[in-house]
């Protein structure tokens, strides 16, 4: 076995858990509106328990609806009523051999009036959370005392639910985190000032659950051992709270970091690199006797591995490594590594365009993730037919992926040397690196599947009509944008496509002409080559594509870095020496410079489609080719294409595992028991 500590036996308390793999707590939105688990999180839990996790903590779970819900659609379990709904949640992760303990939560003043139904959030001290920006009510000690009943009272319905466990919410900045945090807590009386009185409301919780759930229940702590904001709970302070928590009875502790203020530390983004936050888990360990999970952007079982055969902790947290790949353990036990699915730390589908939008949880790289009830399988045809897919991008290569997986023969053309489209610009500006593991995965997958792939091969109608085809689909990209303005073709001009492809080389003094995220991660590349650089961007704001926790990290290192930014401008005319740009008030601006680089968006390029349906053929458009979108939107709708076109062609036929069969035996199956 390549990883023998990731699958060792462990406990937690006298829990005893497969392996030591937790799958850490992570909103999904996924349950209704009045908080009930639904059948689509069922599911969603479901997959990842027999995808091999040995323990599951469930997202947060709120005590104290609405007032306490950080998420539109939050779990609850503040009255009687839920305790069915979680029962069925909890057989369904039983049944396949993994523990479930729930996540017990109240968020305080990290929430807004449309979580709480409009009802004023509370805290420690009236004092709002720089992210969010809303005004808390300071509860009163007979408050704080009511909300300590809440959690217990939460606690005995999470017991009689089937549930194995409990985990409180410390961490991250909620309402347990705010007490405990000189950052948030300015209280003078007994539940503010020093750490021991700071800590008096997670203790009293503690003590509470511990003495109605009794000896046999595991309790959970998860915290954050570092704020990494001014004036919060240090590393240091935070080994003090780990020996309290174990001088209460905590059987676990859940070592996290940050709070809202420090977002990027909590949702890290794609420069961050693996297994960061390790540090912290190993140094709370050496003051603690019980278990210690550690998280932080775990993402390869080598970097899992690593971190416990090193004794930094107990357990390893995979969080959205697990929505990227639900079988990401049993892949590891099996030592197909390279089938692995890796989360790219993108933030856009399961953070930024979803939940923080009140949306389901989705995922740029798996497709399936939240919709697992909506498809599960994927059909095996029994008709199978021969499709062509132009373009070996990711929305062409995902596309390709599962039409093969469900046994039809797959074409593959690219016009280009090598499969990847525009991942491979993107992952050329430092930090982009991970991007690129969504490719190599697709890659990997299509070549194990037999795909026929053609790569400098330019597809025409003629071509296509020979060879015999049932279908086609276009993945065929975009290509970058080139705005109407005058020199815009001079030989001192070029593209941000061209420049990361390395195509073109620019002098020591560059304009980029745009300021989305592609421009300033160009200009942050250029920057790191020593180059003078100026983004021109017509709007007010920079970067305003990139997802939110993505784009502050994005202009922290932009602010950083040197590269001067103009804002407010739109560019009139490019000369040898410089460029004219203007601004609202009809005022131009010269900006002098050697080079300049546009980065003002990309264009469809789908130059087939006409002429292949005006001969009678049955095309497909997905991805850039249809209209220029994010990555996540090219896989979403490769994989939707050949999914419709797979259910079309099998319907009543017999279904089989997605997205390929097992290649190995059962050897290993009682080590997943």
């Amino acid at each position: 076995m390549r990883f023998p500590k990731l699958f060792e036996e462990r406990y937690i308390g006298n829990l005893h858990i497969r392996n030591r793999i937790v799958m850490p707590p992570m909103g999904t939105n996924l349950a209704n509106e009045l908080g009930a688990v639904t059948p689509a999180m069922i599911h969603y839990y479901r997959e990842r328990a027999k995808g091999g996790a040995g323990l599951i903590i469930t997202e947060i779970n709120s005590v104290d609806t609405p007032q306490g819900c950080a998420l539109s659609n939050q779990l609850s379990i503040d009255d009687n009523s839920y305790i069915a709904g979680h029962n069925e949640l909890v057989e369904a992760v039983h049944e396949h051999g993994a523990k479930i303990i729930t996540q017990l939560h109240h968020a305080g003043r990290q929430t807004t009036p449309q979580n709480t139904l409009n009802m004023q959030p509370v805290a420690p001290s009236a004092i709002p959370d720089p992210f969010l920006k809303v005004v808390p009510r300071e509860l009163s000690v007979e408050e704080i005392e009511e909300i300590i009943e809440k959690f217990v009272q939460a606690a005995i319905r999470a017991q009689n639910a089937g549930y194995d466990g409990v985990e409180i919410h410390g961490a991250h900045g909620y309402l347990v985190g705010q007490f405990m945090s000189p950052f948030s807590n300015k209280r003078t009386d007994l539940y503010g000032g020093d750490l021991n009185n700071r800590m008096r409301f997670p203790l009293e919780i503690i003590r509470g659950v511990k003495e109605v759930t009794g000896e046999n229940f595991p309790v959970l702590f998860r915290f954050s051992a570092d704020e990494f904001v001014e004036g919060g709970i240090n590393l240091e302070e935070g080994m003090k709270i780990a020996r309290m928590l174990e001088d209460a009875g905590v059987d676990a502790l859940d070592v996290s970091s940050g709070t809202y203020a420090s977002m990027p530390t909590i949702l890290e983004t794609m420069n961050y690199p693996e297994g960061w936050r390790a540090y912290l888990a190993e140094n709370i360990k050496k003051e603690v006797q019980i278990p210690v999970i550690a998280v932080g952007v775990i993402r390869s079982p080598e970097t899992a591995e690593g971190i416990l055969a090193e004794g930094k902790s107990d357990f390893v947290a995979l969080g959205r490594t697990l929505i990227a790949d639900p079988e990401w353990p049993q892949k590891a036990l099996e030592g197909r590594t390279e089938d692995i699915r890796k989360c790219i730390t993108c933030n856009i589908w399961c953070i930024g365009e979803r939940v923080f939008q009140n949306l389901h949880i989705r995922c740029t790289v798996n497709p399936v993730a939240g919709r697992e009830l909506e498809y599960p399988l994927i059909s095996s045809t029994l008709t199978p037919g021969h499709f062509a897919v132009i373009g070996g991008g990711p929305s062409g290569m995902e596309a390709a992926r599962v039409l093969a997986a469900a046994g039809h023969r797959v074409t593959l053309l690219e016009k280009e040397p090598e499969l990847g489209g525009q991942v491979k610009l993107a992952a050329v500006p430092p930090g982009k690196e991970k991007i690129r593991w969504s490719i190599d995965y697709l890659q990997t997958q299509i070549h194990k599947l037999g795909v026929e792939v053609h790569l400098n091969t330019e597809a025409n109608a003629d071509t296509l009509q020979g060879m015999d085809i049932d279908g086609i689909i276009l993945a065929t990209g975009a290509a970058p944008a080139i705005p109407d303005v005058t020199g815009v073709h001079s030989p001192n001009v070029t593209t941000a496509w061209d420049l990361l492809a390395g195509r073109y080389e620019v002098g020591n003094n560059v304009v980029v002409v745009g300021g989305g995220s592609t421009g300033c991660e160009t200009a942050l590349l250029l920057k790191h080559q020593g180059k003078d650089v100026t983004v021109v961007e017509m709007e007010d704001d920079l970067a305003i594509d990139a997802e939110p926790i993505s784009r502050i990290t994005l202009m922290e290192e932009l602010g950083k870095s040197g590269v001067h930014t103009v804002t407010g401008m739109s560019v009139q005319e490019i000369k040898p020496d410089g460029i004219v740009a203007m601004d609202r008030e009809w005022t131009k601006h010269w900006i002098p410079c050697t080079h300049v680089v546009l980065s003002v968006g990309a264009v469809p390029v789908n130059n087939l489609e006409g002429e292949l349906r005006q001969r009678g053929m049955k095309v497909f458009v997905i991805g850039d080719a249809k209209e220029p979108r994010r990555l996540n939107t090219a896989i979403s709708e490769g994989f939707m294409t050949a999914h419709r076109i797979t259910q079309a062609e099998s319907l009543n036929q017999p279904y089989r595992p997605f997205p390929i069969q097992r290649q190995y035996g059962q050897e290993h199956e009682h080590l997943l028991q």
